[in-house]
């Protein structure tokens, strides 16, 4: 499977008033940005608190409009975000959503699937154990398979993200980007490279299925241990991430948890910004200065999702 710059042009006339424009913060410099001038892009205020909308709301519509859409309706694998936008997006068109999750899964987002009115199933201790069951499901049901980033409609639908940056603010040179199992990643460097935009990727240090792929030269599995492995904590990235890495030449750099952490911390108290760990590895890479951008570079980093607790930010005492 791969994807073209049509396809993410045609996700984004499907998904036209379905999901929420995205809005950047305003420009600003200082010590966050290494110097140069940047801003956020504030997905996470998306429907369903994260990026996935728009892949979610692209895959139902385009089988929808195909008279694809099963009675026994849609399943899906996930670390919780895939599966809230799922749910969101099978309810819009009246299907049911049947969610395969890790144990693990973080309480917010098993609660969150619930109001959406999800069908819950929780298998394993990881993404790849509930993809399996998933999988199963879906054969012994007729459901329609939907998957969290390894579909060309999903990772289309997310590549929107970038074209609405980019109609936001024209003059962006970078975006920098987290990456899981590389939906997310793989749509916005399609997006970017048509219009030369430079791509950033940044995963754990332990999570670094994209990183490893690089440099392996294929997709390889990785261990998955990371405090943001609920929403990046893929075994491996996808061959289209690979393939749009490799031709775009983005730029893969990996932080620590400590680094994810502090950089999640300094966002809420510096901005009051609550998002989840795997939207503040992208903001990790430029204050640890894992990507340190040129004089004059104009950055954008994408803070993809806030389906998180509260609990552990600010004053811990």
């Amino acid at each position: 499977m791969s994807i073209a710059y049509t396809d993410i042009t045609a996700a984004l006339a499907r998904i036209d008033g379905r999901t929420r424009p995205v809005a950047l913060s305003h420009p600003e410099r200082g010590a966050d940005f290494a110097g140069a001038q940047g801003c956020f892009a504030y997905e996470f205020v998306q429907h369903t608190g994260s990026f996935k909308a728009r892949g979610a709301a692209n895959f139902v519509g385009a089988h929808a409009e195909a008279g694809t859409l099963p009675e026994a309706g849609i399943v899906i694998a996930s670390g919780g975000n895939a599966g809230l936008a799922c749910a969101w997006a099978a309810r819009q068109y009246s299907v049911p959503a049947t969610v395969f999750l890790p144990e693990t899964a973080p309480a917010v987002k098993v609660a969150r699937l619930h109001a959406l009115g999800a069908r819950i199933r929780q298998v394993g201790s990881e993404y790849a154990e509930a993809l399996e069951a998933s999988q199963k499901y879906a054969a012994e049901t007729g459901a329609l398979q939907s998957h969290a980033y390894d579909h060309p409609l999903i990772a289309a639908g997310a590549g929107t993200l970038l074209e609405e940056i980019r109609a936001a603010s024209p003059d962006v040179d970078t975006v920098v980007v987290a990456v899981g199992g590389g939906g997310l990643f793989a749509g916005v460097t399609v997006a970017a490279h048509q219009h030369g935009i430079r791509v950033v990727a940044v995963e754990p240090a332990d999570c670094r299925a994209l990183n490893a792929a690089l440099a392996a030269g294929a997709p390889v599995d990785v261990p998955v241990r990371s405090v943001a492995a609920d929403s990046l904590g893929a075994r491996r990235v996808t061959p289209m991430a690979l393939e749009w890495a490799q031709r775009a030449d983005a730029v893969s750099v990996l932080v620590p948890d400590d680094a994810i952490i502090a950089a999640r911390e300094a966002l809420w108290e510096q901005r009051r910004l609550a998002v989840e760990h795997a939207a503040a590895t992208a903001f990790a890479a430029l204050r640890t200065g894992a990507y340190a951008p040129a004089a004059g570079e104009k950055v954008c980093v994408v803070l993809c999702g806030a389906n998180t607790g509260l609990g552990d930010l600010g004053n811990r005492s």
